[in-house]
C-alpha cells in the first residue's frame, strides 16, 4: 500500500500558509523576487506533504515538476548497471546522497527546462513538506511575468553550471581510475 500524499493549493489564512510564504522568501533561488512576484509564485505552487518512505520522483519517469524543499530529509538514488558473474549484468539501486531541507532548498529543477525522464529517484527519508510547481505553470508564469522568470532563471543557471563542473570532475576522476586499473 502506498503512503498517502497530500497535495493542496496554498490559500486562505492560517499559520501553515504564513510559514509557507516565509519559507519561499528564504529560498535563495527566489531572493531577487519582489513581494508581488513572490505572491504570484505563491498562488501557483502546491503544498505537498510526503510521508517517510514515499517516492517523490522516480528515475526514468517523465519530469514535469520542480519542488521547493521546506521540511524533512530525502534520499537520492540512481540505478547502476553492474557486472554479475562472468557474462551477465544486473541493475542495482545506488544511494548517492541524503539531502536535508535545511541545506538544499529545491530539487527537480531540470524538469522546468527539458522534457526528459528524471535522472534520479528521490524518496522521503523523513516526513517532508514540499512546494511543487509544474513546468506548465512555470512557463505560464514566466510568459505572463518575464521579469519574474528572468530572475529565477538567473539564479538557477549558476546552480546548473556548478553541477556540470562537478560532473566533469567526477568523469575525469573515474576515467583516471579506470585508466590506472586497466594498465595493471
Amino acid at each position: 500500500m502506498r503512503p498517502a500524499v497530500r497535495r493542496k493549493r496554498p490559500g486562505g489564512v492560517g499559520r501553515g500558509n504564513d510559514q509557507g510564504r516565509e519559507f519561499l522568501k528564504s529560498v535563495g533561488l527566489l531572493a531577487d523576487l519582489t513581494r508581488e512576484e513572490l505572491d504570484l509564485l505563491w498562488s501557483t505552487v502546491r503544498r505537498v506533504t510526503m510521508p517517510r518512505g514515499t517516492v517523490i520522483m522516480r528515475e526514468g519517469d517523465p519530469g514535469q515538476t520542480m519542488f521547493f524543499f521546506a521540511e524533512g530529509e530525502v534520499e537520492v538514488t540512481q540505478r547502476l548497471t553492474l557486472k554479475a558473474g562472468r557474462y551477465g549484468f544486473s541493475q542495482a539501486e545506488k544511494s548517492m546522497v541524503r539531502l536535508q531541507a535545511a541545506s538544499v532548498s529545491f530539487f527537480g529543477d531540470m524538469a522546468l527546462f527539458e522534457r526528459e525522464p528524471r535522472s534520479a529517484t528521490i524518496t522521503a527519508a523523513e516526513n517532508c513538506v514540499l512546494y511543487e510547481i509544474s513546468r506548465d505553470d512555470f512557463e505560464r508564469l514566466c510568459a505572463e511575468h518575464p521579469a519574474l522568470g528572468y530572475k529565477i532563471m538567473r539564479r538557477i543557471a549558476p546552480v546548473l553550471c556548478q553541477r556540470i563542473r562537478r560532473s566533469n570532475q567526477d568523469v575525469l576522476k573515474l576515467t583516471t581510475a579506470l585508466s590506472i586499473a586497466l594498465s595493471r
